[in-house]
Protein backbone atom coordinates (compact mmCIF):
# COMPACT_ATOMS: atom_id res chain seq x y z
CA UNK A 1 0.00 0.00 0.00
CA UNK A 2 1.34 3.29 -1.05
CA UNK A 3 1.98 6.05 1.55
CA UNK A 4 -0.93 8.09 -0.15
CA UNK A 5 -3.31 5.54 0.27
CA UNK A 6 -2.55 5.93 3.66
CA UNK A 7 -2.78 9.18 4.32
CA UNK A 8 -6.07 9.15 2.57
CA UNK A 9 -7.39 6.55 4.90
CA UNK A 10 -6.08 8.45 8.20
CA UNK A 11 -7.68 11.38 6.77
CA UNK A 12 -11.24 9.64 6.19
CA UNK A 13 -10.82 7.71 9.88
CA UNK A 14 -9.94 10.82 11.29
CA UNK A 15 -12.78 12.89 9.85
CA UNK A 16 -15.78 10.30 10.52
CA UNK A 17 -14.33 9.49 14.24
CA UNK A 18 -14.17 13.35 15.15
CA UNK A 19 -17.79 13.67 13.69
CA UNK A 20 -19.20 10.69 14.95
CA UNK A 21 -18.25 11.22 18.83
CA UNK A 22 -19.15 14.54 19.04
CA UNK A 23 -22.86 14.18 17.22
CA UNK A 24 -23.81 11.11 19.70
CA UNK A 25 -22.35 13.78 22.75
CA UNK A 26 -24.48 16.37 21.53
CA UNK A 27 -27.85 14.56 20.93
CA UNK A 28 -27.60 13.53 24.50
CA UNK A 29 -26.50 17.16 25.76
CA UNK A 30 -29.45 18.25 24.11
CA UNK A 31 -31.93 15.54 25.26
CA UNK A 32 -30.66 16.03 29.31
CA UNK A 33 -31.07 19.83 28.73
CA UNK A 34 -34.17 19.79 27.55
CA UNK A 35 -35.36 17.03 30.17
CA UNK A 36 -33.88 19.62 32.57
CA UNK A 37 -35.53 22.21 31.15
CA UNK A 38 -39.09 19.85 31.26
CA UNK A 39 -38.89 19.70 35.24
CA UNK A 40 -37.68 23.51 36.25
CA UNK A 41 -38.59 26.02 33.62
CA UNK A 42 -37.65 28.73 35.90
CA UNK A 43 -34.12 27.82 34.89
CA UNK A 44 -34.20 27.20 31.30
CA UNK A 45 -32.31 30.16 30.67
CA UNK A 46 -29.47 29.01 32.61
CA UNK A 47 -29.67 25.45 31.81
CA UNK A 48 -29.97 27.05 27.91
CA UNK A 49 -26.65 29.21 28.50
CA UNK A 50 -24.71 25.69 29.28
CA UNK A 51 -25.66 23.78 26.81
CA UNK A 52 -24.60 26.22 24.03
CA UNK A 53 -20.94 26.39 25.50
CA UNK A 54 -21.29 22.87 25.90
CA UNK A 55 -22.39 22.62 22.32
CA UNK A 56 -19.48 24.69 20.91
CA UNK A 57 -16.95 22.99 22.68
CA UNK A 58 -18.16 19.64 20.79
CA UNK A 59 -18.14 21.52 18.14
CA UNK A 60 -14.91 22.33 17.89
CA UNK A 61 -13.79 19.54 18.22
CA UNK A 62 -15.50 18.10 14.50
CA UNK A 63 -13.67 21.30 13.22
CA UNK A 64 -9.91 19.95 14.70
CA UNK A 65 -10.43 16.96 13.13
CA UNK A 66 -11.70 18.69 9.94
CA UNK A 67 -7.77 20.36 10.24
CA UNK A 68 -6.15 17.11 10.63
CA UNK A 69 -8.07 15.39 7.72
CA UNK A 70 -7.09 18.40 5.49
CA UNK A 71 -3.20 18.49 6.97
CA UNK A 72 -3.02 15.12 5.82
CA UNK A 73 -4.63 15.23 2.71
CA UNK A 74 -1.76 17.91 2.23
CA UNK A 75 0.58 15.31 2.48
CA UNK A 76 -0.85 13.15 -0.81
Amino acid sequence: MSSDAIFAIAAALTISICTIAPGISQGKTAAAALESIARQPEAAGAIRNAMIIGMALLESLTIYGLLIAFVLLTKI
